[in-house]
């Protein structure tokens, strides 16, 4: 029996994903690529054997382990999301590099089953041959070379589809190959200065775009009836609140949205715009500005949503919160805010917030517990974006607290933040545009899986999000009334880099040209979001329309709600 127990732990591997290849002979049908799926599946299954008789321990040992981390890596992806792994996801991975760390905590028990599991490949290959093979040793080591670059040939005439249901730890080596090729032959040229034209004075009044994180557009009282108190549904003396309602987000995943709202792409160019064009802070200085970041999410210097240590340099206040819990970041960034909008200073400042991120057990205080029951509290105290659902498996029940979570999360990190605000801030000579970098799945209808964003077959509510313009009375900018009947509901994030051009005193048809339709014209949008927002090798990207006919809205008002603390 023992002769055996390579072939019968990688039998019992490749056992395991049945239902995987099931599923995808299912949705094959049957056609002649019934032929050539089973053909690729055989000649990777024979790679696979073949690897596991190299002769040499060290070569086979390094093969083990490469495919058992890739097969790891790939179960534990459509265990957590509940969805397939596509290119354009492996990429928007890779560029989430910096989460990586806080993920592995969240995530350890679908790593855990996905590395118990991946056991039996490992030991599989690994393994010393009990039995001799005829075939020539070198063409056994060359085997896993050929596996993989087969897949990877298939894959780049494909686009970067064909994968589904073949052998898993091949797919994330040939994404792998891809994403190394693009990365050695996509250029895109140098960064452009500032070229547009100005025919205003430097800018004499602040500039502030709030992007908060994971706030859904439908779960806030200014869009839905019995949405969370967000403290913008009245504006206080001396302030305007125009409301554009819902809008539509850039993407369904954070980076994706936030270096598009620094740097301005559209949805027909936004690849070239955001790699090659200024940012938000080249035109912020051209205009005579300070610029500022306020990062409530990371701490200690470190970069994230594709910020480079080359735009960086154009910042001229960089504010994270190290010493901070992270339940009290955003109310560091509202005391942030409330000083630059006291100084007198023109700038430009951009807010990336802590928000309601998952996990939401413990992103505000026991006394913002207005909704019950909730997620189990004192678990992810200072865990910032992810952090293990403890007892979470996705059930109905299970979204019934984390719903309620979320909405006490929102009612402190959104309404709490603007009653400081709005209480301590001058704002008479300031001008806030606040939105969310998307908006939430929640499942609210049923669907299965444990993620709420960054899903590969999204609900419409993942690109939901609220969009608000903030005013002093006084202040002359644009004319917000005049087109805001017009554009509420029908607006996207798109909308929002043109509008702060224009702010700025950027000249509208130069603004127009190359970047579209601020908030001061009919927007004319196509309210969709991107979720397949790294569209690759000749490949389309993937939009959803929002039909606010179908949006689902919470229904439950609050036992109580708090007003401070």
């Amino acid at each position: 029996m023992f002769r055996f127990t390579k072939e019968l732990l990688l039998i019992a591997w490749l056992l395991l994903f049945t239902g995987y290849y099931f599923d995808r002979l299912n949705a094959i049908g049957w056609s002649l690529n019934v032929l050539f799926f089973g053909a690729m599946f055989l000649a990777l299954t024979v790679a696979l054997y073949l690897t596991a008789y190299i002769r040499q321990a060290l070569i086979r040992h390094a093969f083990a382990l490469t495919m058992f981390i890739s097969a790891v890596f790939f179960d534990v992806y459509t265990r957590v999301t509940a969805d397939y792994l596509r290119y354009s996801d492996f990429v928007s991975l890779v560029y989430s590099g910096g989460f990586i760390q806080e993920a592995a905590y969240q995530y350890r028990e679908a790593i855990l089953r996905g590395v118990l599991g991946g056991l039996l490949l490992l030991f599989g290959i690994g393994l010393k041959p009990r039995h001799a093979l005829v075939i020539p040793n070198a063409w056994r080591v060359a085997a896993p070379f050929a596996g993989v670059l087969m897949l990877s040939a298939l894959l780049f005439v494909r686009a970067g589809e064909g994968a589904r249901g073949l052998p898993i730890m091949y797919t994330p080596l040939a994404y792998l190959n891809l994403f190394a090729y693009e990365a050695l032959h996509n250029s895109v040229g140098p960064r452009e200065p500032v070229t547009l034209a100005r025919s205003a004075p430097a800018v004499g009044h602040d500039i502030v775009l709030i992007i908060d994180e994971s706030i859904s557009g439908n779960y806030l009282d200014i869009n839905a009836p019995f949405g969370v108190h967000s403290n913008l549904k009245q504006a206080p003396a001396g302030v305007d609140i125009f409301n554009y309602g819902y809008a539509a987000s850039i993407a369904n995943c954070s980076a994706d949205t936030n270096v598009t709202l620094r740097y301005g792409g559209t949805r027909n160019d936004y690849m070239r715009i955001n790699s090659t064009l200024p940012s938000i802070w080249q035109y912020a200085k051209n205009a005579g500005l300070r610029t500022v970041y306020i990062d409530g999410q990371r701490t200690g210097g470190n970069l994230q949503n594709l910020m480079t240590a080359s735009e960086k340099n154009d910042i001229d206040l960089f504010v994270q919160f190290d010493q901070t819990s992270v339940r009290d970041r955003d109310m560091a960034a509202a005391a942030k805010l409330i000083e630059l909008l006291n100084d007198d200073t023109p700038e430009l400042v951009v807010i990336n917030k802590v928000g309601a991120h998952f996990p939401v057990h413990d992103k505000y205080p026991d006394a913002f517990m207005a909704y019950r029951p909730t997620l189990p509290r004192g678990q992810f105290t200072e865990v910032a974006d992810t952090g293990e659902r403890a007892g979470f498996n996705g059930q109905p029940d299970d979204w019934v607290l984390y719903r309620n979570a979320y909405k006490n999360t929102v009612l402190w990190n959104v309404g709490e933040f603007f009653a400081r605000v709005f209480a301590q801030a001058k704002l008479d000579n300031a001008l806030l545009i606040y939105t969310s970098d998307h908006g939430q799945d929640l499942h609210e209808r049923g669907n299965p899986g444990l993620n709420t964003h960054c899903g590969g077959d999204p609900v419409e509510e993942e690109g939901l999000v609220p969009l608000v313009v903030i005013s002093g009375s006084e202040l002359k900018t644009l004319d917000w009334s005049a087109q805001l009947a017009a554009n509420k509901d029908r607006s996207s994030h798109y909308n929002i880099f043109p509008t702060l051009l224009q702010l700025m005193g950027y000249e509208l048809a130069g603004i127009e040209a190359v970047y579209g339709k601020p908030l001061s014209v009919p927007t004319a949008d196509d309210f969709t979001f991107n979720y397949r927002f790294n569209a690759r090798l000749g490949a389309k990207p993937e939009w959803k329309h929002i039909d606010l006919g179908s949006i689902v809205t919470p229904g439950q008002a609050p036992a109580s709600v708090a007003v401070g603390e």
